[in-house]
């Protein structure tokens, strides 16, 4: 009844503004210990006084209910949960919606509220329906509310919410939860809801009749982290994990860091690894057709990464690695290195790794048979809507057979290629003595793409040849297109010749060829390297490191490390050599000018005690990692080095894995150092987390910027919602004493649209649909704000440990409640909780264990393959 008349009086006196009723009616009866319900109308609890109703959707006053046993639950943070008393605790119901049937938020007048925006979780347990246990305050908890009731509440990975209840934590189930031993993997709940048994009566009315409460089942063992303290040896039980390593084990890099660093650091090279899904029995068309509708029939790029030509030359042999490269070389010459990145695909890798859906063209270049498995790998791309080219290969299908005629082997013969455009060229090639024939009783369907030899028979020696119903198609060839006229496979000057003088041509037919499969063959020429330029965001620093430099640097001002030597100069002159390996600095900064990086913009935006304050800036350079090589152990730690670039030309990702680097991107390398023996020099895997973070941040923290849509993804990824990456990070350590010298190289597009997505376009439609003005941005700026948040990020941590951070990145990561499989794509479903003490992965077992996950060393997809460690 005293529910009921309060009710009146708010309806009364606020009328049908639901918003303030809602908040106003929290506020004022939270202290009477009631729940506040956010359901629909046939789901509300028994005894209820229905508030507000709308669409079918009510807000309603309960009686009280509560959560007892926090053990049952798989908990977000890594240390003891704290409600503040100004903050309130809730449970969110909802179901997975997938594919075709996921229903978003409907269109309303007023902005879509993101869930993971407005609260902190603290808790989940997976099933039908999934349930998360989050705080929020009145303000925030009001705003999630009103959005549900209005549809407008929207959650990450196919969660629809179907139900909101505040709960009240009760303190043993806050002792209990707060004692519990510290681990990396979390003990089962052998009682624990899961997908196949719903636990129907966890949010159902408890009141003075009815016992149960949220929970309360009885549960063995110790299912809480808690204490901001990795295990020890001398701690490790059953349920302990021995950790494995992140990075390739074939990464030369890696293994020489392992020989100079204690074991954390073998976690700490969180690199910018190519993310391709695969999974032969998947639907990708949906979310193909949402992002990246497909043009002409070209194969989509479901990532929105740089999408990848895979070379495949059989075994390792030394003629095949040959052949890799000589492929490799004229792929270079004929696509824009700019827009794509080629790497070798071994049959091991084929057959074990996600490589295909970032594949825009597979490329098989050998003679050898192709087995059976490997076959149906390729056939299953084929199907998929991927382009594949054969050269010289026994790979075929779709009613051709490769037959040998040996009178053409390695000989030079007339080529007639049709092209697209029905017009023909003409030249001299070397064939490789075989054709293609029709199978017997077979009339298979050709594209428009043919090449014959100018002979009797009109031997086929090209064909193109469609696949499927989703856009595959082949091109295969028994011509050496990939081999130049210099190749020891031409016997004969006369030979050689004849090649030369169709060179041209022979490029021009594969660059038709790669067209026609979708490729971008516009050619941008390499940028030249230029010389480094020594600036400070702050004058008061430049007699301090003149000093320095006059009293560390040797003869003729020249600084030698393992990889290049820095000559410094007052001023640059055309007659000094710019090379990858030995760079001038130019220290006068008085006639310093670049279109791209404004200095006066950058000090505006740094806002730092220490880090980013002397500056090495480059035009173009080979890799911005580099360039601190010689400098980081020997400048003053104070002096705070970055070193930035607007294009670079060998950029790096994880092991042998190619970054690029446009003009547009926002490119750095930083320079940390953070003490063995601190909360941070202990989990040295959280600073790729906390520069991802760092970067969203910048841009987020812009007032009238908090609703870009830029989120992380573990480990070190920086993506537009949970769609296309823009950005990554690349962490390289090493332990010199008691000190881990860090550098952390960070990449983000800002400025430019190709090959994926920039921040900038992100502003251009976030004004179309608002009617904002905001303003672009620029790389100056952000990298400036990058760092000052980076900065304030690690203070934090050292502060507080993980839950100084967590929070946050909770808020803008990826992975709330995303389903992964374990070991292959056909592993087990598990469902993502959060971050360890380490910084790896929780996910919860369909078992109701919580365990940490490490990657498996494939080069291509972290979240991909997933296994949990050896127990001990």
């Amino acid at each position: 009844m005293l529910i009921t008349l309060c009710y009146l009086y708010l309806w009364a006196r606020w009328g049908r503004r639901p918003a303030a009723l809602v908040r106003t009616t929290v506020q004022r009866l939270r202290a009477s210990r009631c729940s506040f319900a956010f359901c629909g109308a046939a789901a509300q609890p028994r005894g209820a006084s229905v508030c507000l109703s709308r669409g079918g959707r009510v807000f309603c006053v309960c009686e009280s209910q509560s959560i007892d046993d926090l053990n049952k639950w798989a908990l977000v943070l890594v240390s003891p949960v704290i409600l503040e008393a100004e903050h309130i605790a809730f449970v969110t119901e909802s179901i997975w919606v997938q594919g075709e049937n996921l229903q978003r938020p409907s269109s309303s007048s007023e902005t879509i509220v993101k869930w993971s925006d407005c609260c902190l979780p603290l808790a989940c347990r997976p099933g039908d329906p999934y349930q998360l246990i989050a705080k929020a305050s009145v303000d925030d908890f009001s705003k999630l509310g009103v959005a549900f009731m209005e549809d407008r509440l929207q959650m990450a990975n196919g969660l629809i919410p179907q139900k909101i209840v505040s709960v009240h934590l009760q303190d043993s189930a806050l002792k209990d939860q707060a004692t519990s031993k510290p681990a990396h993997i979390l003990q089962p709940s052998p009682r624990s809801a899961t997908e196949g048994e719903p636990d129907t009566g966890i949010m159902e009315h408890v009141g003075k009749d009815d016992p149960e409460v949220l929970g309360s089942e009885p549960t063995q063992g110790q299912g809480g982290a808690s204490g901001s303290e990795p295990a020890g040896e001398s701690d490790r039980g059953e349920g302990s994990a021995e950790l494995c390593h992140l990075h390739l084990s074939s990464c030369h890099e890696c293994l020489e860091l392992e020989n100079s660093t204690i074991e954390s650091i073998r976690f700490a090279s969180a690199e910018d690894i190519p993310d391709l899904p695969y999974d032969p029995s998947g639907n990708v068309e949906g979310v193909a057709d949402a992002v990246c509708p497909e043009r002409e029939g070209r194969r989509t790029n479901v990532t929105g990464k740089a999408p990848n030509i895979l070379l495949y030359v059989g075994s390792d042999s030394p003629e095949a690695l040959d052949r890799l490269q000589q492929v490799r070389s004229v792929l270079a010459d004929c696509v824009d290195p700019d827009s794509y990145t080629v790497y070798h695909l071994s049959g091991e890798s084929a057959l074990r790794d996600p490589w295909s859906d970032n594949c825009v063209l597979l490329v098989i270049a050998t003679r050898e048979s192709v087995s059976k498995d490997l076959y149906q790998k390729f056939m299953a791309y084929l199907s998929q809507g991927g382009k594949v080219l054969g050269l010289s290969s026994s790979f075929t299908f779709a009613g051709f057979q490769v037959t040998s005629k040996g009178a053409l082997q390695e000989t030079v013969q007339n080529l007639v290629f049709s092209k697209a455009d029905r017009s023909q060229v003409k030249l001299s090639v070397l064939s490789s003595g075989c054709i293609y024939e029709e199978d017997p009783g077979e009339r298979p369907s050709l594209g428009k793409l043919q090449g014959h030899l100018e002979n009797e028979d009109k031997d086929r020696l090209i064909v193109q040849v469609p696949f499927g119903t989703r856009g595959g198609e082949a091109v295969l060839c028994q011509v050496h297109l990939e081999l130049p006229p210099s190749s020891s496979a031409v016997q004969t000057e006369e030979d050689f010749n004849l090649l030369k003088c169709s060179n041209s041509r022979r490029y021009e037919v594969l660059k038709e060829i790669l067209t026609a499969l979708g490729l971008s063959c516009d050619m941008k020429q390499a940028p030249a390297l230029t010389p480094l330029h020594l600036l400070l965001a702050a004058e008061e620093m430049r007699d301090p490191l003149m000093q320095w430099l006059e009293k560390c640097v040797g003869s003729g001002g020249v600084l030698k490390s393992s990889k290049l030597s820095l000559r410094f100069v007052p001023s640059y002159t055309s007659e000094i050599e710019v090379t990858p390996t030995s760079l001038p600095v130019v220290t006068d900064t008085t006639a310093f000018s670049s279109e791209h990086f404004n200095l006066e913009i950058y000090r505006q935006n740094l806002q730092t005690k220490q880090l980013g304050k002397v500056i090495l800036f480059a035009e173009v350079t080979s890799t911005t990692m580099n360039l601190l090589d010689g400098l980081m152990f020997e400048m003053p730690q104070e002096m705070g080095l970055i070193a930035i670039a607007v294009r670079q030309t060998q950029g790096k990702g994880r092991g042998r894995n190619v970054w690029l680097s446009p003009e547009g991107c926002a490119l750095s390398t930083l320079l940390v150092s953070i003490p063995l023996r601190s909360p941070l020099g202990q989990r040295i895997p959280f600073v790729q987390h906390l520069m991802s973070l760092a970067v969203v941040e910048a841009v987020k923290s812009i007032p009238g910027y908090q609703d870009i849509n830029l989120r992380v993804k573990w480990p070190n990824d920086i993506y537009y919602s949970d769609l296309m990456k823009l950005g990554g990070v690349l962490v390289n350590s090493v332990l010199m004493g008691e000190t881990f010298y860090i550098l952390i190289g960070c990449g983000f597009n800002v400025t430019n649209s190709n090959p994926t997505i920039c921040i900038n376009d992100l502003i251009t439609e976030y004004n179309k649909e608002h009617g904002a003005q905001l303003e672009p941005l620029r790389a100056d700026c952000l990298i400036a704000r990058t760092v000052t948040v980076m900065e304030n990020l690690i203070s934090t941590f050292q502060d507080e440990g993980p839950n100084g951070v967590l929070p946050l990145y909770y808020k803008y990561w990826t992975h709330s409640a995303q389903q992964v499989r374990l070991g292959s794509a056909e592993g087990p479903k598990v469902w993502i909780v959060g971050l360890d003490d380490s910084g790896f992965l929780q996910v919860h077992q369909e078992d109701g264990q919580v365990v940490t996950v490490h990657p498996d060393g494939n080069s291509f997809d972290m979240l991909r393959n997933l296994i949990v460690p050896k127990q001990q």
